[in-house]
């Protein structure tokens, strides 16, 4: 028997699909109905609310039920979830690209330092060896 995926593959999952983010980049405004949501979106009204089902699923939005009216609302937790695991790998790059600039600034400097005139020597009063 697999074992059931954790909390973060979930929310991925769920993340995976333009669909979705684009539903909660609208519940982000604030709650609507389920109408509202498929409305942008050129797909059957059960189509959508298969991608809600996923949505609800991993956490991301819950629905309520007020009357007739069934709003959709966005649930920052889990988002806040995928945000701390991000951190870490932000936090690596951040690091690196601080070494590239500093290494670039580097560079720079050194190909704006001008060169250091050559400086002849005295003619050397030794006599020459004509035997060439």
């Amino acid at each position: 028997m697999p074992a059931s995926p954790d909390h973060l593959s979930v929310t991925l999952n769920a993340l995976a699909d333009p669909t979705r983010r684009a539903i909660l980049a609208r519940l982000s405004l604030g709650e609507t109905t389920v109408n509202d949501l498929a409305e942008p979106f050129d797909m059957s009204l059960p189509a959508v609310s298969k991608h809600l089902k996923v949505l609800e699923k991993a956490g991301l939005i819950s629905r309520g039920r007020e009357k007739q009216w069934r709003p959709c609302r966005l649930e920052p937790e889990p988002l806040k979830e995928v945000d701390m695991w991000l951190a870490k790998y932000r936090a690596m790059w951040e690091a690196r690209l601080d070494r590239l600039e500093a290494y670039l600034t580097q560079l720079q400097a050194a190909a704006d330092t001008p060169a250091l005139p050559v400086v002849k020597d005295k003619p050397d009063d030794t006599p020459k060896d004509d035997r060439t």
